[in-house]
C-alpha cells in the first residue's frame, strides 16, 4: 500500500518481469551471432538508434524513440529472423566537461563541500533543457527543487551543478569526484544498461561501449575515419564563420547547444555612415578618429534612396575601436560579434570609448555610402530591435514600408517630432527618391503599398508585416535598378556587385552573427566568428550526388522526414568538426583539436559489427581482448569496412580478422535507424553522407524512421513543472510493460506523441485481469466444449483471430505500433469478450479458446515481452521462448463472415434500442417498428422482417450508380450526368417522379459516399450474406441479448409473414426493411 492505495497488480508485473529477465539472461537470448554467409533479404535484422549522451540519466523522451526501435527488432525476431540491436553511451562533446569544471569552479568558491550562500529563494524559471541531437540525456533527471543565493538565481536561472549531482542521489563526498569528467563516465553508463535492462530491451550487451579516449578501441575506430576523410580531400582547414562560444573559446555546434539547434550564421553588410565633423560634445573625445554609425542591412543595392539613418532613443551603444584610426558606433552585441570576426583592435575583446543612448546619436550629420543627399541625419524610430543586426538602420522610404511610415510620422506630426528634439531641417527637405521599377508597384513601392493596405501610421504592425512581405519580395525578384552603375540590371544581379564594391573601396564591411539566439550548454550566448579550423566538406557536389543517391534508395516512412533531408540536402555547407574544449578524440594529424561529438558518430554503427571480438564485452575497453588497440591499424579497418586488401603486415590471426569480417558482411547495411526527427537536419544527414564517402554502395543505409518528441499527459515535458520521468521512474511507477504499453499507444507519426499514465494504469489492470482470465479458464478447462468449430460464434471469432494475425502482421512490419497494439490487443479481446457471450449455455470452444491464448500472446510480444514470457511458459506450458516463438500461422480472413457478423451485431443493438423505447411506453410508431401500445418486460415476442434485396426506385437507383461507377479511381460521372440517367429511367418516366425523386437524391448521395469508402460492393442489390440466415443461427443470442421469450426471422416478400403482423402490419408499409437493415417489430404473448 502507498498513500491507501494498492499496488498489487503492478508488483505483480514487476516481479514477472524480473522472472523473464532471468530466464532471457540464463539462456542469452538476445545474443546475435553472424551466420557464414550473407543474409537472403529476411533474413537478419539490424537496426540502431543513436546513442545517448551520459551526462544524466535516461528519461521517456529516450524511451519513446528507442522503443520504435525495440518494438521493430522484437517483431522481426518474433517472426524467426536474426536480430542484432546493439546500443552504445556517447560521452564525446563539452557537457560533461563542462559540468565537471562548474563543480571545480563551486568547490574552489564555496568550498568542499560547497556552502553556498544563506540568503536564498525559490528556484524560480524552468531550468534548460537541452536537446542532445543524438538523444542526449538531459543533466537533471528529475523534478529538482533546489535553493540558491538570489544573486545566482537572477543572473543564471540555473541551479548549482552540485545541489543537481545531489538531486542524484550522490553524497558529498561522492560528489566531489565528479570534478574529474572521466568520473561521469564510470558512474552514468552502467546506470542506463540497468535502466535499460529493466525495461526489457532485447539487446546484445557484448557490443556495448562508450565513446573517448577513455575507450582505445573506439578512439582509434574514430581516427582511421578522419584520417580517411582527409585522404579523400572531406576534411580541410579553412577560415570561416562558424557560430561560436566565447567561453568556451570554440565553435558550438548542434550538439552543443542548450537552445537555438539548427540556427546558422546571417551574413549583413554594415554600411560606414560617417559622422560629420565637428563631433558634439558627447562624442568630443573621439575627435581625429572617423566615427561612423554602423548600420546592418539585408539590401545594400537600396543605399542610393537614403534619406536618414535610424536609432532607437532608449537603445543603448557604444563607440567601438576597430582600429587605431576607426571608430563604430554600434551596439555591444554587435560589437562583440565584430570582434570575433577581426573587427576589433583588440581581438575577441569590444574597446569601448563612449557609452551612449539612441538620444546621444539623434541629430548626428551623416555622410553615408551611394545616397544622393550629401548629408543625411539620424531620427529616433521606436520598433527598432537591438537584439538584431547593429541597432542602426538606414532609411529608405521608397522600398521599405517601415521607412516610409516613420518618416510620414516624423513629418506630419510636430509633436512627435518635438519630444525627441528633432529638428525641421533634418527630416522636411527629404523626400522619397526613386531607385528601383517593381511591377505594378512602380518606382515608390513602399508608398503604393501602404496606401492600397491603408496603413496610417508606423504603429499598424501587421499591416507592415504584409506590406513588407509583399515589396521585399517582388522588389528583390523582380525589380530593376534605376540609378547607380547597374541601372537597368536586374536587382538579383545588381545586389551582390554592389555589395562586393562597397567592401572594396572601404565602405562597408561583411558582419555576421546568428540567425537566432543561441546559448551554449556552458551558459553563454554565442556570437559568429571568422575562425579558423577543420571542416568536413559537406555539400561539395559530387559528394552531395552520393548522398542524394543513397537517400533516393532509403526507406524513410513518411513524406515529412523525406521533405526534411531534401530541405538538409539542399542547405548543409561545410561542417566545423573541430574542438578544442571537452572530451573526446584528437585528431591524430593535429592533436590540439578534439573531434566533435556530431562528427565522431556517423559511422559507428559499423563498430557494433565488430565491438564485442575488440572489447570483449567491456563497456570501455580496458579488459583483457586477444586483439589490442594499437594492432588496428588503417590497413586492418580498410579490410574490415571497406573491403581493402587483407593487412599482410598485421600480427592479429587472421582467423580473428575474417571473423571480424565475417560479421561485418553479414549485418551490414543496416536496416533501420531509429531517431528524434531533429537529427534530420545534422546527424542523421552526416551518416548518410560519411557512408557514402567510405562505404561501398551495398553497404549504405537501409532505412531512417523519425518521430516527434513525447508529450506526457497532453504537456510538455519540462523538469521545472515536475511534468517529466526518467525511465526508471515510469518502470517504478507503472512496470516495463505498462511503461512500453503506454509507449506504444503514445502515437506513430512525426507529430508529437503522448505518453498518457491513464493508459500506463490502464495497461496494469489489462494485463493483470488478463493472467487472471487465464488462469481461471485453464482450471475449469475440462467444462469446456471440445470437438471441431461448430457453431456460428466459433467461426466469427476463429475469423476475427485470423484478421487480427494479418493485419498486425502488416501494421508491425510498417512499424506503426499503435495500430499494432489495437488490432492485435485491443480488437482481440473485444472479440473474445463477444464470444464469451455469444456462446450462451453451449459454452466455448476449448481449442478455440487455446489458440486465442496462443495467438494473443504472440502478438503482443513485442511490446510487453515480459507478460507474453511469462504466460507463455507459466500458464500455457510451452517450451523456449515467446520472443522466438515465431509469428503466429492463420487463414486468409473472411470478409464476408465479419460483414455478416458487424450486421448481426448493429441489429441487435438497434432493436434493443427499439424495445427500450417501447417498454418505456413510447406512444408514437417508431420508423423501425416500434409498436403503438406499451409492452412489459416480460413474455416478448420479436417479429424480424427482412428484405434482402433492393426493389422500386432504390434498385434503379443503385444499377444507375453501377453503371456510373469507375472502381479503378473509385470515382464516379457528374452528378448531372447521373440524374439524366435517372430522369430516363423507369422510376423517372413514372407520373409521380417528383416526389419519389425527393426519395432518391439522399439515397443515391449515401450510396455514392458508401462506394468511395468501401468499393462497388456498397452498389450491390443484395448484401454477400444471406440476412435470414445469419439471424437464425443466432436466434438463441438474440433472444438472450434481448430478453425475448420467441424471435421468428419474416421474409418482407412473404405474405404468410406478413399476416403475423396482425394490425402493426401497417407499420410495415410505412417503414419497410432493406437490405442490411432489417424491421422489428415486438409483441407481448
Amino acid at each position: 500500500m502507498e498513500g491507501g492505495k494498492s499496488f498489487a497488480r503492478r508488483d505483480r508485473l514487476l516481479e514477472i518481469e524480473a522472472k523473464a529477465r532471468t530466464w532471457w539472461e540464463e539462456k542469452d537470448v538476445f545474443r546475435a551471432e553472424a551466420g557464414e554467409k550473407r543474409p537472403e533479404p529476411g533474413e537478419k535484422f539490424f537496426g540502431n538508434f543513436p546513442y545517448p549522451y551520459m551526462n544524466g540519466f535516461l528519461h521517456l523522451g529516450h524511451a519513446f524513440s528507442l522503443s520504435k526501435l525495440e518494438f521493430a527488432a522484437a517483431f522481426h525476431r518474433l517472426r524467426g529472423a536474426n536480430v542484432l540491436l546493439p546500443f552504445g553511451f556517447h560521452c564525446t562533446g563539452m557537457p560533461i566537461k563542462a559540468s565537471a569544471d562548474k563543480l571545480a569552479r563551486e568547490v574552489k568558491q564555496f568550498g568542499d563541500p560547497p556552502v553556498f550562500p544563506t540568503e536564498v529563494e525559490e528556484q524560480a524559471g524552468e531550468e534548460p533543457e537541452p536537446e542532445d541531437p543524438n538523444g542526449g540525456a538531459p543533466a537533471l533527471a528529475v523534478k529538482f527543487k533546489g535553493k540558491k543565493s538570489k544573486a545566482a538565481s537572477k543572473s543564471s536561472g540555473q541551479m548549482y551543478q552540485w545541489e543537481i549531482m545531489r538531486s542524484f542521489g550522490l553524497s558529498d563526498s561522492e560528489i566531489s569526484k565528479f570534478q574529474n569528467p572521466y568520473n561521469w563516465l564510470s558512474f552514468f553508463p552502467p546506470l542506463a544498461m540497468e535502466d535499460l535492462k529493466a525495461f526489457g530491451l532485447g539487446c546484445d550487451w557484448r557490443r556495448s561501449f562508450i565513446t573517448t579516449d577513455m575507450n582505445p578501441y573506439y578512439d582509434n575506430f574514430i581516427k582511421w575515419q578522419m584520417r580517411k576523410l582527409k585522404a579523400m580531400g572531406k576534411i580541410v582547414k579553412d577560415v570561416r564563420y562558424t557560430i561560436y562560444s566565447p567561453l568556451d573559446g570554440q565553435p558550438c555546434a548542434d550538439h552543443d547547444r542548450a537552445s537555438g539547434e539548427g540556427v546558422l550564421p546571417q551574413d549583413y553588410t554594415l554600411i560606414k555612415m560617417e559622422v560629420v565633423s565637428p563631433y558634439p560634445p558627447k562624442l568630443s573625445s573621439l575627435e581625429g578618429k572617423k566615427v561612423y554609425l554602423g548600420a546592418g542591412t539585408l539590401r545594400p543595392e537600396t543605399m542610393f534612396g537614403q534619406t536618414n539613418a535610424w536609432v532607437l532613443p532608449d537603445g543603448k551603444y557604444g563607440a567601438f575601436e576597430i582600429n587605431d584610426e576607426e571608430v563604430l558606433i554600434i551596439t555591444y552585441r554587435a560589437a562583440l560579434n565584430l570582434a570575433y570576426q577581426n573587427f576589433s583592435k583588440v581581438p575577441e575583446k569590444p574597446t569601448c570609448l563612449v557609452e551612449l543612448t539612441g538620444y546621444d546619436l539623434i541629430g548626428l550629420p551623416l555622410k553615408s555610402p551611394l545616397s544622393f543627399n550629401e548629408i543625411i541625419y539620424a531620427l529616433p524610430m521606436l520598433s527598432i530591435l537591438t537584439d538584431k543586426a547593429t541597432g542602426i538602420v538606414t532609411s529608405v522610404p521608397s522600398d521599405s514600408p517601415d521607412d516610409y511610415m516613420a518618416l510620414h510620422d516624423l513629418k506630419s506630426k510636430p509633436a512627435f517630432r518635438a519630444k525627441y528634439g528633432v529638428k525641421d531641417e533634418w527630416v522636411m527637405p527629404f523626400e522619397i527618391i526613386p531607385i528601383i521599377d517593381v511591377p505594378e508597384y512602380g518606382d515608390r513601392s513602399a508608398e503604393k503599398v501602404c496606401n492600397d493596405l491603408k496603413i496610417k501610421s508606423q504603429n499598424e504592425k501587421e499591416k507592415l508585416a504584409e506590406a513588407k512581405r509583399l515589396t521585399y519580395m517582388r522588389g528583390f525578384y523582380e525589380g530593376t535598378m534605376l540609378v547607380g552603375e547597374f541601372a537597368g540590371r536586374k536587382v538579383t544581379e545588381a545586389k551582390p556587385l554592389i555589395r562586393s564594391k562597397l567592401i572594396e573601396i572601404g565602405q562597408a564591411i561583411v558582419y555576421s552573427e546568428p540567425e537566432k539566439r543561441v546559448m551554449s550548454r556552458s551558459g553563454d550566448e554565442c556570437v559568429v566568428a571568422l575562425t579558423d579550423q577543420w571542416y568536413i566538406t559537406y555539400g561539395e557536389p559530387e559528394w552531395k550526388k552520393l548522398a542524394e543517391d543513397c537517400f533516393s534508395s532509403m526507406n524513410l516512412y513518411s513524406d515529412e522526414t523525406r521533405n526534411g533531408f531534401m530541405k538538409t540536402l539542399g542547405w548543409l555547407n561545410q561542417w566545423a568538426c573541430s574542438r578544442s574544449f571537452g572530451l573526446g578524440t584528437r585528431f591524430p594529424w593535429d592533436e590540439e583539436f578534439l573531434v566533435e561529438s556530431l562528427s565522431d558518430s556517423t559511422i559507428y554503427m559499423a563498430y557494433y559489427t565488430v565491438a564485442h571480438i575488440l572489447q570483449n564485452g567491456d563497456l570501455y575497453g580496458s579488459g583483457s581482448s586477444s586483439v589490442k588497440p594499437e594492432q588496428m591499424t588503417d590497413e586492418v579497418w580498410d579490410f574490415l569496412f571497406t573491403r581493402g586488401p587483407y593487412p599482410s603486415s598485421s600480427d592479429i590471426p587472421s582467423s580473428i580478422l575474417y571473423k571480424m569480417k565475417q560479421e561485418f558482411e553479414y549485418w551490414y547495411p543496416f536496416d533501420l535507424r531509429v531517431s528524434g526527427k531533429d537529427l534530420i537536419q545534422n546527424h542523421l544527414t552526416f551518416c548518410i553522407y560519411n557512408h557514402t564517402a567510405i562505404m561501398s554502395k551495398d553497404h549504405w543505409p537501409r532505412g531512417f524512421r523519425c518521430n516527434g518528441h513525447i508529450m506526457l499527459n497532453s504537456e510538455k515535458m519540462s523538469k521545472s513543472t515536475g511534468n517529466f520521468r526518467t525511465l526508471r521512474q515510469a518502470i517504478e511507477e507503472f512496470s516495463a510493460d505498462a511503461t512500453r504499453f503506454s509507449l506504444a499507444d503514445a502515437g506513430d507519426g512525426v507529430d508529437d506523441a503522448n505518453f498518457v499514465f491513464e493508459t500506463a494504469n490502464a495497461a496494469i489492470l489489462r494485463l493483470t485481469k488478463e493472467l487472471s482470465w487465464m488462469e481461471e479458464v485453464l482450471e475449469a478447462e475440462a467444462s469446456l466444449r471440445t470437438g471441431p468449430l461448430s457453431t456460428y460464434a466459433d467461426k466469427v471469432f476463429a475469423n476475427e483471430i485470423n484478421i487480427a494475425v494479418t493485419l498486425t502482421e502488416q501494421h508491425y512490419g510498417n512499424y506503426m505500433f499503435r495500430e499494432a497494439l489495437k488490432t492485435g490487443f485491443y480488437d482481440l479481446q473485444a472479440a473474445r469478450d463477444e464470444y464469451r457471450y455469444s456462446c450462451g449455455a453451449g459454452g466455448m470452444n476449448r481449442d478455440l479458446l487455446w489458440r486465442f491464448m496462443d495467438v494473443q500472446t504472440r502478438l503482443i510480444t513485442p511490446i510487453c515481452p515480459h507478460y507474453a514470457e511469462y504466460v507463455w511458459r507459466e500458464i500455457l506450458k510451452k517450451s523456449g521462448f515467446a520472443v522466438r516463438a515465431g509469428w503466429p500461422t492463420a487463414d486468409s480472413p473472411d470478409l464476408t463472415l465479419k460483414a455478416a457478423n458487424k450486421y448481426l451485431q448493429d441489429s441487435i443493438v438497434l432493436m434493443r434500442k427499439l424495445l427500450q423505447k417501447q417498454i418505456l411506453g413510447s406512444k408514437k410508431a417508431n420508423k423501425k417498428g416500434a409498436p403503438v401500445t406499451s409492452l412489459t418486460e416480460s413474455n416478448l415476442k420479436g417479429l424480424i422482417y427482412v428484405n434482402e434485396q433492393y426493389e422500386g426506385w432504390k434498385e434503379e437507383c443503385l444499377k444507375i450508380l453501377q453503371s456510373k461507377f469507375d472502381s479503378r479511381n473509385c470515382s464516379f460521372a457528374p452528378d448531372q450526368e447521373i440524374l439524366d440517367e435517372l430522369k430516363s429511367s423507369s422510376v423517372g418516366q413514372a407520373t409521380n417522379f417528383k416526389q419519389v425523386q425527393k426519395l432518391c437524391m439522399p439515397f443515391l448521395r449515401f450510396k455514392k459516399d458508401e462506394a468511395v469508402a468501401l468499393g462497388p460492393q456498397a452498389l450491390d442489390l443484395r448484401l454477400p450474406f444471406g440476412e435470414i440466415e445469419v439471424l437464425s443461427e443466432n436466434l438463441d443470442l438474440i433472444k438472450r441479448q434481448l430478453g425475448l421469450e420467441q424471435v421468428e426471422i419474416l421474409s418482407r416478400t412473404d405474405p404468410d409473414a406478413l399476416a403475423k403482423a396482425g394490425s402493426l402490419v401497417s407499420l410495415l408499409n410505412q417503414n419497410p426493411p432493406s437490405p442490411g437493415n432489417p424491421t422489428a417489430i415486438f409483441l407481448t404473448i
